[in-house]
């Protein structure tokens, strides 16, 4: 009977001689791998026995090379083992408070110089008694010096006090202080401004001052002084960026700037740290509501859908009726739609709610193009004039040539006017004149009016003459100058005929199909 086959054993499948020379180089490497990882351990435990073994006087070594090396986190962490090394230390503690004085960490500067002079204080650190008074007075007035710069005056004088000292930079700052403190209080937000401004430039001069900087902003806020806002609340956030109430006052600043996008990234921030803050969720809100309806009415305007624009606008504005810069230039697109309806009355009122509010070059032109479309030329002129004594220098050139137009639209309205005729106003689109054109050449066509054929007639011919003119470029730009726009015409556009037959013209221009086929219109 045959058995199976048989396993052979690594030797017998290996030459002899082949097997042993592979043995003893595992061996080999098993040694080699053994050494390694002793040698690590060894060298583990040396290095870790040799930190704990370090003294607070060999660490404060390492600090100050670190520190030299601006390697400012390595010699903190050497400071902080000294201290744990010598926790009665005050001069381990002095060492700290240096070093985040330099990493501008003045919270912690100050804590590092308290808990020293604490130290000091109950005598712990082994120093003779002589030698420990005179340093902690020492300490003690760093610590005041420190006080007064981080605009805690109060507390300086406290600490002058107990040094038996007066130091008048203390004692004004704190004078000062109190009386910032006192004017924020009682709502005086002018003199706030200034006794902070004060305190701030003179004695607090290392900048970690939240609280002071806070209240100079909100001081700020409600004088109106948006800018100055944004300014102080952004040195609070650069030091502390988890100050939700500087995140939500500046994104009111950026509102009533009318800067929604960076009043929208600030509310967001301030919600994102705490997502039911109740100031940056009303202040988020209040935005959308304003620039959604804003942006609804301006989709509305561009669509011609003119009084649906008005009452978005208006539900955007009546938000806060009070929020002049966005009010202001939102009640300049009410008034442009107003004109686009030719609800010139309307438009005129809206238009003098700016004006009348605060002038501006903007405000002006567009009031003396409402009232040269209402046919008030002598006003229209009185307030592109108007707009000229007030424009700063950039924009004096463009005020001037305003009132020269306004000046040729009065003269023209005493004569032919062709914008009158067409019902158009003087900035019209050319595909607006064309469209007036064809509406009142069929209202007024002859044949069409066998009544009345000779006012009619009369009608017909200025009109056609009015968008010869009109449709021209250059003779549109003459026209606007105010220069004679046909040959051998002089003496202004009064009593002169269209040199185009009327009838003519009016086929030619309902002409269609490049040449192939005529409108015939049948009256009656």
């Amino acid at each position: 009977m045959m058995s199976g086959p048989q396993l052979l054993s690594p030797q017998q499948q290996v030459p002899r001689s082949l097997w042993s020379l592979l043995c003893m180089t595992t061996l080999l490497l098993s040694s080699i791998q053994l050494t390694i990882a002793s040698s690590t351990t060894s060298s583990d435990d040396n290095n870790g026995g040799n930190k704990k073994d370090l003294s607070a006087g060999k660490l404060r070594q390492l600090a100050e090379t670190a520190l030299m090396e601006r390697k400012f986190t390595d010699a903190e962490s050497y400071y902080r083992q000294a201290i744990s090394v010598e926790p009665t230390n005050s001069a381990n503690h002095y060492k700290l408070y240096n070093l985040h004085k330099r990493m501008r960490s003045y919270g912690d500067a100050l804590g590092d110089i308290t808990t020293a002079c604490e130290l000091l204080e109950k005598n712990e650190d082994g120093n003779s008694s002589g030698k420990n008074k005179n340093k902690t007075m020492e300490y003690k007035r760093i610590k005041a010096k420190l006080l007064v710069n981080l605009g805690r005056c109060e507390d300086a004088v406290s600490e002058y006090k107990s040094l038996n000292e007066v130091n008048e930079d203390a004692t004004n700052c704190a004078h000062v202080t109190n009386a910032a403190l006192s004017a924020y209080q009682q709502s005086d937000w002018s003199s706030a401004i200034q006794h902070f401004g004060n305190v701030l430039t003179n004695y607090a001069t290392l900048g970690d001052t939240p609280d002071l900087l806070y209240m100079k902003s909100q001081a700020e806020y409600n004088v109106g002084d948006y800018y100055g806002t944004i300014s102080d609340t952004g040195k609070i956030l650069k030091s502390y960026p988890q100050h939700l109430e500087a995140y939500q006052l500046r994104g009111e600043a950026y509102f009533r700037l009318n800067e929604m996008d960076m009043a929208q990234k600030h509310f967001r921030e301030g919600l994102k740290l705490d997502p039911e803050h109740g100031g940056c969720k009303e202040g988020h809100r209040l935005l959308k509501k304003v620039t959604k309806n804003d942006k609804r009415g301006d989709a509305a305007f561009e669509k011609g859908e003119y009084k649906e624009a008005i009452g978005l606008w208006w539900g955007a504005m009546n938000v806060d009726i009070e929020h002049l810069a966005f009010v202001r230039p939102t009640l300049l697109k009410v008034v442009r739609a107003h004109l686009a309806l030719k609800e010139y009355a309307k438009a005129e009122e809206e238009c003098m709610k700016h004006v009348n509010n605060q002038e501006s070059v903007e405000g002006l032109h567009l009031l003396g193009e409402v009232q040269s479309s209402a046919e008030k030329y002598q006003e229209s002129l009185r307030s592109y004039q108007r707009a000229l004594e007030i424009a700063p220098d950039d924009q004096k050139q463009h005020c001037k040539r305003k009132v020269e137009e306004a000046q040729v639209a009065l003269k023209q309205s005493t004569e032919k006017n062709y914008y009158k005729i067409l019902s158009v106003p003087r900035n019209a689109k050319l595909k607006e004149i064309k469209k007036s054109y064809r509406e009142l050449a069929l209202q007024w066509h002859p044949d069409k009016n066998t009544d009345n054929k000779e006012k009619a007639e009369q009608m017909f011919q200025d009109i056609s003459e009015a968008y010869e003119v009109l449709s021209d470029k250059e003779l549109r730009e003459k026209y606007d100058r105010g220069e004679p726009v046909f040959e051998n015409q002089g003496g202004g556009q009064q009593g002169q005929r269209h040199h185009m037959n009327p009838n003519q013209f009016f086929h030619q221009n309902f002409h269609q199909g490049g040449g192939q086929r005529q409108h015939h219109f049948r009256w009656g």
